[in-house]
């Protein structure tokens, strides 16, 4: 390719905030180019996706519509002549991992200059990066935003015919496209988007910005991909959502998180799940459905992110420590056996030791089955990137450990409870630390190695538990 580079859209944070704009449903389905669905015979891809569901769900629509074209699927990046790096910005270390597999690209596009190197996702809806990768890295030919991967066959057309280097990131949506093609990742468990984007704006959260206005897919459209995924056989299907439980605010019809659960549980897929929830959206309503139905997984991840009700406030996050335990204590209630997980940021700005110990002091209280602990990493753009902080990165490392240590000291309790009992597990294939043993999932959500066959993968089996490796079990099939 040329190293002519042409900026068709840029982000813009501006735009990105703008939660006025309308948006409509396509139904048209995406449109292939005859010139690209030549030059894919033979050709192959590669899709490397970092961070949440929703970018590997991205990964699934933009295979299909390769696969639509005639494109292959390759089993290493080395061999494929298309390559597209899926990337996430929610923080600073996912940002460097993708800097590192872009300068390692380079050397297979000095080897072959007609391979096609492609990045999207969230990193690049920011445009202090487009304009360093463009700068830095002359082996890229096409860059694209969330909001337009269904151009795709479009804008590579365009890449190969004029060979031109492209960046096309549009900030803001306008529409919700259905009827999108979808080579699946799994034959058994699956991730349907019932809702995009993210009206929460917390102060330190880039996603907002990067993924858009909150918008729901109208729950016809998620019934009947839910219903095609049952006929297909499918065990699992993961609702997904940056903010799942706000689903159908923006529709004013009646559209409610509970009413479409309850919807999707009746179908009959053996295992429900849905991720993320916000604790502020979080109704009683919910929890109810949750109890009454034995198909909806009793696990919720329950973003926390702090402990402190100050510095709750600092980040925007629209509750107080003493409402996230009201929930907490709500579910307990409702659903005694329910899975709780988290996430929790460590060291937002100007945090006390104080405020990091009524951290600790929740996450003992709670007890939770799992936690991703992250110490804060500044997003370029956001409110909280612009506060000067006085918390040292040997404090904030400090706090981590001990908060680690106490959540593992909770999870090891909870683990230890689940020997001798057994439990339903999804199975998912070959261990990878162990590959005659074989790895699945309980309905809460936990981690199981197994012997078995490779007969029983896409299977629920029961299998007891032998044995606690904290945040994974050694069990056995039962017979």
């Amino acid at each position: 390719m040329a190293n002519k580079c042409e900026f068709r859209t840029l982000p813009d944070l501006n735009l990105a905030r703008n939660r006025t704009q309308s948006f409509s449903f396509d139904y048209q389905g995406v449109t292939y180019p005859e010139s690209l669905a030549k030059y894919a015979k033979g050709k192959t891809y590669f899709i490397h996706t970092y961070g949440c569901q929703a970018n590997y769900r991205d990964e699934e629509v933009m295979a299909g519509m390769l696969e639509h074209l005639g494109f292959k699927r390759a089993t290493e990046i080395g061999n494929a002549d298309l390559v597209i790096l899926n990337t996430c910005a929610v923080r600073e270390n996912a940002e460097q991992k993708v800097y590192g597999m872009i300068g390692e690209l380079k050397k297979y596009k000095t080897a072959d200059n007609s391979r096609l190197f492609c990045i999207c996702g969230c990193m690049v809806q920011q445009k202090h990066i487009i304009e360093f990768i463009t700068k830095t890295f002359k082996h890229i030919d096409l860059i694209f935003g969330t909001h337009n991967i269904t151009k795709l066959p479009q804008m590579l057309d365009e890449v190969i015919r004029r060979r031109i280097r492209l960046v096309d990131v549009e900030s803001s949506p306008t529409k919700i496209e259905e009827n999108l093609p979808s080579s699946r990742l799994s034959s058994f468990k699956a991730f349907i988007n019932i809702s995009y984007g993210c009206d929460k704006f917390c102060t330190y959260c880039i996603v907002p910005y990067t993924r858009g206005k909150e918008r729901s897919r109208l729950m016809k459209d998620i019934l009947e991909e839910a219903k095609e995924l049952k006929e297909l056989g499918y065990q699992e299907v993961t609702l997904l959502g940056q903010n799942v439980n706000a689903y159908g605010k923006d529709l004013k019809d009646g559209s409610t998180f509970a009413k479409l659960l309850e919807e999707v549980a009746k179908i009959g897929i053996p295992r429900v799940r849905f991720l993320t929830s916000h604790p502020w959206d979080f109704t009683e309503e919910i929890v109810d459905v949750i109890a009454k139905y034995k198909n909806v997984m009793k696990y919720i991840h329950l973003p926390v992110q702090s402990g402190s009700s100050e510095i709750l406030r600092l980040m925007g996050r629209r509750y107080d420590a003493e409402k996230y335990l009201g929930l907490v204590k709500m579910i307990r209630e409702k659903v005694p056996d329910c899975a709780l997980s988290t996430d929790i940021i460590v060291g937002f700005p100007n945090e006390t030791y104080e405020q990091f110990l009524e951290t600790v002091e929740l996450c003992k209280n709670v007890q939770y089955d799992s936690a991703f602990t992250f110490i804060y990493s500044p997003r370029n753009g956001t409110p909280a990137a612009k506060i000067k902080d006085n918390v040292s990165s040997k404090d904030k490392s400090l706090r981590f450990r001990e908060l680690v240590k106490v959540l593992e000291e909770g999870i090891s309790k909870k683990s230890a409870e689940m020997v001798g009992k057994t439990y339903d597990v999804l199975v998912e294939g070959a261990s990878e630390k162990n590959p005659e043993m074989l790895s699945g999932y309980t309905e809460k959500n936990k981690l199981v190695h197994f012997k078995g066959d490779l007969s029983l993968v896409g299977k629920i089996v029961p299998v007891k538990i032998l044995e606690s490796h904290t945040y994974s079990m050694i069990g056995e099939l039962v017979k």
